[in-house]
């Protein structure tokens, strides 16, 4: 799979999958190649719009942030993302029982390595420092996440039944939503802690 192919993935379920089956790649190689380097695109982004526009996008933080203060800030932000990955294809594969499927480890893993990609690759509009730009952005970065789980589900988990596929996409969205929201408010009681030691 590669980021040329994530377009047709968000707009068919019979485009770039097959792809992704073909090369059916290892939960190694998808975290080495996939997961590692887009969960470092958000952490780096905040130090970003810490360091550039302090107060314009995220509250204003007095004194500033210090490097090493955005190093520790980032190193969790990081650890804590990864882990959600492992986190959600563990999950994905206790759902699969919605749509009479087991799902493998390696095939829930990849799902949830590619479906937040979106997300990740939406922290780049903080080079944008305009907040209802970025925040369209977000939105229109989990309506792509929302479109890559419903139309990789059937193809990665093998499901022939269009209606069993969509209820399990539900709930895949569903639990993937609850994860996002985890990390954001684990990402905020981190700060608050940092702000706190200060």
């Amino acid at each position: 799979m590669t980021l040329a192919n994530l377009p047709k993935m968000v707009l068919s379920e019979a485009d770039g999958w097959p792809d992704v089956l073909r090369i059916h790649p290892t939960v190694a190689q998808l975290f080495a190649f996939l997961v590692a380097p887009m969960s470092l695109i958000p952490p780096l982004m905040y130090a970003y719009a810490q360091l550039v526009h302090p107060g314009v996008v995220f509250a204003l933080v007095e004194p500033p942030l210090r490097w090493q203060e955005l190093t520790v800030v980032g190193i969790t932000f990081f650890a804590i993302e990864v882990a959600n990955v492992a986190l959600m294809a563990s999950y994905i594969q206790q759902l699969g029982g919605i749509a009479d499927v087991h799902p493998d480890y390696p095939a829930a893993y990849t799902l949830a390595a590619i479906a937040p990609t979106p997300l990740w690759l939406s922290a780049l509009c903080l080079f944008v420092p305009i907040v209802w730009f970025d925040a369209l952005v977000v939105i229109a970065a989990w309506s792509c996440s929302v479109a890559l789980i419903r139309n990789g589900v059937r193809p990665l988990f093998k499901v022939a039944d269009a209606h069993k596929a969509l209820q399990l996409a539900n709930a895949i969205t569903a639990a993937g939503v609850a994860v996002w929201i985890g990390m954001l408010l684990l990402f905020m009681m981190m700060l608050g802690i940092l702000f706190g030691w200060r």
